[in-house]
């Protein structure tokens, strides 16, 4: 942080959760060669040789996938952070991506819109601009960051002054 830099009065970061660690890919990948290691050998035993090529590409093809996501989702995140005079939100997709919005603190109001069956969808709204925040987080973490975020902008709009003339 450099000397000119605002005061950070909130900031909220959230990331995708990595359901699947190092030691998952390794049992997945194990499980995966073992999965087409059976077929493959049948094939061979029935003289279909040619087919161990393709089952070697297929896994080869969906482990590399699932491991490129894995890097996708870990470098995904969204940071909500509130300065004294712009409430940021940088969204960042793991791909390279970056989406950055930039609200007024003061006129921003925090929406969360319960959906039938789904997900709530929490937004930031100013002046009928809506941006949308936690699309990684579940139903009870939306509602938390809300919260939260709606009393750090009450904070703002109503700060405490300490001045001790007055006391």
């Amino acid at each position: 942080m450099s000397a000119t830099a605002e005061p950070i009065l909130f900031e909220a970061i959230s990331t995708p959760s990595q359901s699947l660690s190092a030691g998952g890919m390794r049992l997945l990948c194990l499980f995966s060669a073992v999965g087409a290691a059976i077929p493959g050998g049948l094939f061979l035993v029935l003289g279909a040789w040619p087919v161990l090529g393709f089952l070697g590409v297929e896994v080869a093809l969906v482990l590399g996938l699932v491991a490129l996501h894995r890097r996708w989702s870990a470098r995904a995140r969204e940071v909500v952070r509130l300065t004294e005079n712009q409430l940021q939100v940088v969204t960042a997709n793991g791909r390279g991506g970056v989406r950055e919005a930039v609200l007024q603190p003061y006129w921003t109001k925090v929406a969360l819109e319960e959906v039938a069956g789904g997900v709530a969808r929490l937004s930031l709204v100013q002046r009928g601009r809506h941006v949308e925040v936690g699309c990684f987080l579940s139903d009870a973490e939306k509602r938390d960051l809300g919260e939260a975020l709606a009393a750090a902008l009450r904070r703002y709009r109503q700060p405490i002054f300490d001045n001790p003339q007055l006391q």
